[in-house]
């Protein structure tokens, strides 16, 4: 017989994360104190909720899920004041960086969710996303923890229900057998066409901002893969 505790773990979801909490700084640990109750969202396993009734307007919502220190996605919202964003992440010093600069940008077209984007994803209301963002999603580079990887078909099923048509799907990694994955996996959904045609990666899209982390890998020589794709059905 299996112990209670291996039963428990037998029955626990594979995470595609990792909980690194991080210590807050002062700063964050106060942003959380004043600006969650403005632009964080609270959210619950189990709710259902359409991500356009966050926002005052009828602009097309785009979901950002994994945002870390979410300095991209502050400058996507401000480069893009007529698309209203959605961030999850569950890290708090994150969160918090990017709730100051929520403040610092005077941005109204972003909120923030801490959570399990596995969990919020099933919670959304179908065909309610313009567009879906994964930028250097956690690589489980070891062979036995590749099934933790987020982009499997289950993630990209979520996508086709979610994306409504003419939608984008804008992942990237700098992990060169993961971009070979996520190809292999998006290439099994017909709802979706590769912009840069089937089989291939683009370049980096003008309008995604290139991060420190980025930076650093260039200057290491690492590649990075952009995949972009278009729903069609």
């Amino acid at each position: 017989m299996h112990s209670m505790s291996e039963q428990h773990k037998q029955h626990q979801p594979i995470r595609s994360y990792v909980l690194r909490q991080g210590r807050l700084t002062a700063g964050q640990h106060n942003a959380f104190e004043r600006l969650w109750p403005l632009w964080g969202v609270d959210f619950a396993d189990g709710q259902h909720f359409d991500p356009r009734k966050l926002f005052d307007n009828d602009h097309p919502v785009v979901v950002e899920i994994g945002f870390g220190n979410g300095e991209s996605l502050a400058r996507y919202a401000q480069q893009h004041p007529d698309i209203n964003y959605v961030g999850i992440e569950v890290h708090r010093p994150g969160v918090g960086h990017l709730l100051l600069k929520i403040e610092e940008f005077k941005l109204g077209n972003l909120r923030v969710i801490r959570h399990d984007a596995a969990e919020v994803l099933k919670a959304l209301a179908d065909n309610s996303l313009a567009g879906v963002m994964l930028f250097f999603p956690d690589p489980w580079h070891k062979k036995k923890h590749r099934k933790r990887r987020i982009l499997q078909p289950a993630f990209m099923q979520q996508m086709v229900r979610l994306i409504s048509k003419g939608g984008i799907f804008h992942a990237a990694t700098d992990w060169e057998d993961y971009a070979q994955q996520m190809m292999e996996v998006v290439s099994q959904f017909d709802q979706f066409e590769n912009i840069a045609g089937a089989g291939s990666f683009c370049e980096r899209p003008d309008d995604r901002p290139l991060t420190k982390f980025e930076q650093r890998g260039q200057r290491l020589g690492h590649g990075v893969w952009d995949l972009v794709l278009r729903k069609i059905t």
